[in-house]
């Protein structure tokens, strides 16, 4: 049996952005049941009060959506004692390493080329919609997966609100939350609690000047524009939401509905 989790969100020291996605309503009136999805950052830095959280909900599986890059920039995951990690990198492994290091190290004028003029934000927005059409594959598992034997869940990539938050919200959408409700839970990474450390290379006051923060907040904000992008897409490529799933990501009527008595009270 599942176990109940506290309805207040844990302080947890070294893992951010974690939360229960419990609560939201569907369209027909349900509501996803409290302590069998979570959000997260990374786990490669929690302590071991942390991990002892984690072991307490009764984990099955722990979904990293993280590449080999990030994985080298932060670490890999604690292990949870019974858990089963299952990386699925939803990026390529040496897709916008040069993006990134100049995020980086770059000096304020180098960052201007490639942030400035809204040039960050379009970024994420086609990042998010690369994701939806080239990542079927790796959605259609995560479905899968979810359906048979692997909840409780945690979906987590190094901030826990881009690769992490499409794939939350994919999940979400074929059980038929609310889109509504699955954009208000995507912003909830905005929190400052939540938010993910930006690394730069240099502690030098320049590199952290207000105008190098306002460059890289897009990278970093959670928008809808971004969540909407995706779900733009999905339409744009399948003609509708419910394509997508079916034919996109195969995940049938019989899918849906194992994924609804699994996560829905």
């Amino acid at each position: 049996m599942t176990q109940q989790i506290p309805s207040t969100e844990p302080e947890l020291a070294g893992v951010r952005n974690f939360r229960d996605v419990g609560g939201l309503p569907t369209t027909d009136g349900r509501r996803v049941r409290h302590g069998v999805l979570f959000r997260s950052g990374h786990l490669a830095h929690a302590t071991e009060s942390d991990a002892q959280f984690l072991a307490s909900l009764g984990l099955h599986t722990i979904f990293d959506f993280r590449n080999a890059a990030d994985q080298r920039l932060e670490g890999a995951d604690v292990e949870v004692p019974g858990v089963r990690n299952l990386n699925l990198p939803l990026t390529d492994p040496a897709d916008g390493a040069e993006f990134w290091q100049m995020v980086r190290d770059g000096h304020v004028d180098e960052l201007r080329k490639i942030l400035g003029d809204g040039k960050a934000a379009a970024r994420m927005s086609t990042t998010y919609r690369v994701i939806v059409r080239e990542r079927t594959a790796d959605h259609a598992r995560v479905l899968a997966e979810l359906a048979e034997d692997s909840v409780p869940a945690l979906m987590h990539c190094a901030a826990g609100k881009d690769r992490a938050g499409l794939s939350i919200a994919v999940t979400l959408l074929a059980i038929g939350v609310e889109r509504e409700a699955i954009i208000t839970d995507y912003l909830e990474s905005n929190a400052k609690h939540r938010r993910y450390k930006v690394r730069r290379s240099s502690d030098a006051p320049e590199a952290w000047s207000a105008e190098v923060m306002e460059l890289l907040s897009p990278l970093f904000d959670a928008r809808a524009e971004y969540l909407e992008a995706a779900f733009d897409e999905m339409e744009k490529l399948w003609g509708s939401v419910e394509r997508y799933l079916e034919e996109g990501l195969g995940a049938t009527a019989e899918v849906r509905e194992k994924l609804r008595s699994k996560l829905l009270d």
